[in-house]
């Protein structure tokens, strides 16, 4: 699967997600699972919403 997630991106994707997740914990709810998803984009480097439109934070290799 091709890449289209970029470095800027991906750090923000990487403090959004800790944040989510910090916040879950701390009150104590479900809804910081919500943090897999951009923690998930993350780590793969792959946005599944960006696919079919055609988006692409990534510079040109």
């Amino acid at each position: 699967m091709k890449t289209n997630v970029g470095g800027i991106d991906r750090i923000i994707r990487l403090i959004a997600g800790v944040a989510i997740a910090g916040a879950g914990v701390y009150f104590e709810s479900l809804w910081g699972l919500v943090a897999l998803i951009p923690l998930g984009t993350a780590a793969l480097k792959v946005c599944p919403l960006y696919l079919p439109l055609g988006l692409s934070t990534k510079g040109a290799e």
